[in-house]
């Protein structure tokens, strides 16, 4: 989900910017230092791509978490550019109004009915997407996940994403660069049941527990809304002053962290780490309400799904997870051509 850091940041808030590959066929990750570009994380070219249809045209449809999020459109984009290259393949995107698979569940039977070769999708929710999917799987479409996935994703041609448990861990290494004396941390996640803000969640979890100086006071839940993250932000900062740093598992919590943190009247005292590299959140960073940023590489990822759907329609081999690169952008970096490239669409 939107809203999807890599090694251990070291030294200056410069060498942040970092990037994570997943080795294609597994789901543990390799970590690299930033020295390559990130711009080919928001770019084509990073997997191996169909040279061609096949002279067959292709419907693809790709079924968004959630419809104007930009890390959706950006991934859109990419399937778009990508579906171009091959030349007879073409995508059809939609989306829920809000991320709910209430109101994902309806537009995954209809695109179902209409029976596309092949759906990329981000489920809304891990086990209740799954019945929808598996209808669409049993009639003979094609099915990538992308980003989000499911409890059991049995029957699914590919599941591409970011490595988000290593994402959350990192989160906690930039927090640890941002207030290195130590204190108390949380987090302020969307709702429990998306598979890749759950992961970030355990991840920062797991790692500011590891270090002493921290001490790691839970996670809230604000489903999906800026005001309730900056009510259960407040609440928190009410009952645990100590508190250093929030870690905000994607655009709407880093939003109403900030939000909560100003009402608390601790503005400059509480540092925020935000997930996603949204135009609103560049401006969050700009203006100081967030310190860093950690963006995913959705284009990467729409390029990625567009070439495994083919494959698979073509009874080519295909790649059973791919993990995607990701970069830590900050104020330091902020103008560098990669942290540039790795900013989020609004438009293809």
């Amino acid at each position: 989900m939107k809203r999807s850091l890599s090694v251990p940041a070291v030294g200056a808030a410069a060498a942040l910017l970092l990037g994570v590959t997943a080795a294609c066929s597994s789901s543990s990750s390799s970590t690299t230092a930033a020295g390559a570009s990130a711009a080919a994380a928001n770019s084509p070219g990073t997997s191996t791509s169909p040279a061609s249809s096949g002279g067959k045209s292709y419907n693809l449809t790709f079924i968004q978490g959630v419809a104007g999020d930009g890390f959706y459109v950006t991934m859109g984009c990419g399937m778009q550019a990508e579906a171009k290259k091959l030349g007879d393949a073409t995508v059809n995107i939609q989306g829920p109004s809000q991320f709910d698979a209430t109101l994902q569940n309806p537009i995954i039977e209809s695109v179902t009915a209409a029976h596309p070769n092949a759906i990329m999708i981000a489920p809304d929710d891990v086990s209740a997407s799954r019945p929808p999917i598996s209808q669409a799987m049993a009639a003979g479409v094609k099915v990538v996940l992308v980003d989000t996935t499911l409890t059991d994703p049995t029957g699914a041609v590919s599941q591409i994403s970011s490595d988000n448990t290593a994402g959350g861990a990192d989160a906690f290494a930039a927090v640890e660069q941002l207030a290195p004396k130590g204190g108390q941390v949380f987090v302020v996640n969307t709702k429990p049941g998306i598979s890749t803000t759950d992961e970030r969640t355990a991840g920062f979890a797991a790692a500011a527990k590891a270090n002493p100086k921290f001490s790691y006071v839970g996670v809230q839940y604000d489903q999906d809304t800026a005001s309730l993250a900056a009510q259960v932000t407040l609440a928190e900062l009410q009952k645990d002053p100590g508190v250093v740093a929030i870690f905000a598992t994607n655009l709407f919590s880093a939003e109403g962290a900030a939000t909560g943190i100003r009402q608390a009247g601790m503005s400059g005292k509480v540092k925020v780490v935000g997930f996603d590299a949204e135009p609103d959140e560049i401006t969050a960073l700009q203006q100081g309400t967030v310190q860093a940023l950690i963006a995913q590489s959705p284009y990467v990822i729409g390029t990625d799904a567009v070439d495994q759907a083919v494959a698979a329609l073509q009874g080519k081999p295909t790649t059973p997870k791919i993990g995607t690169k990701f970069t830590i952008i900050t104020t330091a970096n902020l103008n560098s051509a990669a942290s540039q490239a790795a900013i989020y669409k609004t438009s293809c």
